[in-house]
């Protein structure tokens, strides 16, 4: 049975999700048939106070031993709003719905999503209400180290309602990092004959030694304040890079996005990332099923997984050089080792190139007028093996 086969550390929400539905089948195996025709409803639906396109995620729990969920295709979803107007879904691709038009979440509205899928089922969420609004004070880089002596960066959140009635606080971060090649060369490998198969080298087409990368966030990021005096989020690290992390080698830049969740929301992602710990996924003392606010419209015993979220959200980007930390230090070691090869065969160095594995090192004479091309890893000398060349709007020097 594939339930040993469940991946420990961290999860995308929609990975975390279908994980809680195979931990499920495997320790209430009477209780729901996850293998069978009776397969478990996976839902991640946030609306925002965004003004914006949202987007809702269906799948269905694997009916084999892939471990990958099956997109729910085929629904009619819809956000019902105080009981009157509504909110229609389009289904864009396989299980993914946006909004036929951009809105964005009001105080004081009741919003429930409804979902009726392709064989005829209903299923509705409890009214949701949008939390308060509150703003990001802060959010900065600060030079940290660990207990064990680790050095590196801390990203810290300031956030303050001065109402109380925010609590509950959700984060995500977007970063982006600047990518030097790091033996860069001013030309490159060109196929030049496909028969017989052959390369030259020729001046860059485009930018190839300085480059752009981004990633998301992958973990659930939570804090409250309802054991503190007042309703202040003061230092909240939602992000640490160690001094050797090959990301903040030149430039590098984080947007975190704080979402003010309701006390039923939260509770949710916490009882979610227990989860995500390879201390909890498969200690001897299971949490039972995870119940959401997603429910079928029969009556059912019918178990849906996930949550209809109404959320506030804020977000402030920041930037920072390693040498503002770490200055007059030796950068992280590059993400890949650069070991170089003289490939002599020009048919063998033609298949590298058309199969983007290497980049141009140099050369070796070979005393008749020709040369033998030295060749690496190709991100080594092509930033565009890890990145884009080019700069995001936001992006400043």
């Amino acid at each position: 049975m594939f339930c040993a086969n469940l991946n420990k550390g961290k999860f995308t929400l929609r990975a975390l999700l279908f994980a809680i539905v195979l931990l499920y089948a495997c320790t209430e195996p009477l209780s729901i048939d996850v293998m069978g025709s009776n397969s478990v409803l996976v839902v991640d639906a946030t609306i925002t106070n965004e003004l914006k396109t949202h987007e809702i995620l269906l799948s269905r729990s694997s009916q084999s031993d892939t471990e990958q969920p099956i997109p729910e295709q085929s629904a009619q979803l819809r956000i019902l709003i105080n009981n009157q107007q509504e909110y229609s879904f389009t289904e864009v691709e396989p299980g993914r719905y946006r909004s036929d038009i951009i809105f964005a979440a009001q105080a004081n509205i009741d919003y429930e999503l409804h979902i009726t899928t392709s064989d005829g089922k209903n299923y509705s969420s409890q009214p949701s209400r949008l939390p308060q609004v509150t703003q990001i004070d802060n959010v900065y880089a600060a030079f940290t180290q660990t207990d064990s002596g680790l050095e590196g960066v801390d990203i810290n959140v300031d956030s303050f309602d001065p109402t109380g009635n925010s609590v509950y606080y959700k984060y995500e971060f977007e970063e982006t990092y600047k990518v030097i090649a790091p033996k860069w060369r001013p030309n490159e490998l060109v196929i030049v004959s496909e028969n017989p198969l052959n390369v030259t080298d020729l001046p860059h087409s485009e930018e190839k030694r300085v480059c752009y990368a981004t990633a998301k966030s992958n973990s659930i990021i939570l804090t409250n304040t309802t054991s503190a005096s007042e309703d202040r989020v003061t230092g909240f690290a939602v992000r640490f890079l160690a001094k050797d992390n090959f990301i903040i080698s030149h430039r590098y830049s984080i947007l975190v996005k704080q979402s003010v969740l309701n006390r039923e929301a939260y509770e949710f992602y916490e009882k979610v990332s227990e989860f995500s710990t390879s201390g909890s996924l498969f200690s001897q003392s299971q949490p039972g099923f995870i119940i959401g606010n997603i429910f079928p419209e029969d009556g059912s015993n019918e178990r849906v997984v996930g949550i209809f979220e109404v959320s506030s959200v804020s977000e402030q980007r920041t930037f920072f050089n390693y040498a503002d930390f770490f200055p007059n230090q030796a950068l992280p070691e590059f993400v890949e080792e650069c070991p170089e090869t003289a490939v002599p065969d020009r048919q063998e160095l033609a298949r590298l190139v058309r199969d983007q594995r290497v980049s141009l090192a140099g050369f070796l004479d070979n005393g008749n007028g020709g040369v033998t091309y030295i060749v690496q890893p190709r991100a080594c000398g092509d930033c565009t093996a890890l990145g884009t060349n080019i700069a995001p709007d936001f992006w400043e020097e």
